[in-house]
């Protein structure tokens, strides 16, 4: 299991997607007002999707599991109750939920090379292109 994305809310996505690309990510999806995806120079993904409102839960952790409906099984076997999934997702993830103790949204998922190289991934180098294989 690697942790390799946290998504938070945001209220305002403009003011949101400055504030992140000033912190130094590199925006890599745009799709306003809703979602934006950014990555680390290490690449590591850091995501915001819209919430109503400041203090609307927001969060999302994302464990990605190579074999994911192995460990889905096992999980529920232990007495986790899952919310969805695993199930194919249209953004190209395969994807299970379930809530932590405290009501933390976390997310089990394999991407594979769609969490940081989706199709619609916005101003990608051919040195980013030649770097990821």
């Amino acid at each position: 299991m690697h942790l390799n994305q946290v998504t938070v809310g945001s209220t305002d996505y403009p003011a949101s997607v400055a504030f992140y690309t000033t912190l130094g990510l590199k925006q890599i999806v745009d799709a306003p007002p809703r979602y934006a995806r950014f990555e680390t120079p290490g690449g590591e993904t850091f995501s915001i999707h819209r919430v109503d409102a400041i203090g609307s839960p927001a969060t999302v952790i994302y464990f990605e599991i190579d074999a994911l409906d192995t460990r889905v099984r096992e999980l529920k076997a232990a007495g986790l109750a899952f919310e969805s999934g695993p199930r194919d997702e249209s953004w190209g993830w395969r994807e299970a939920r379930f809530r932590d103790p405290s009501g933390n949204m976390i997310c089990l998922y394999r991407a594979g090379d769609n969490r940081r190289f989706p199709p619609w991934r916005i101003d990608l180098t051919d040195e980013e292109m030649e770097n990821s294989q």
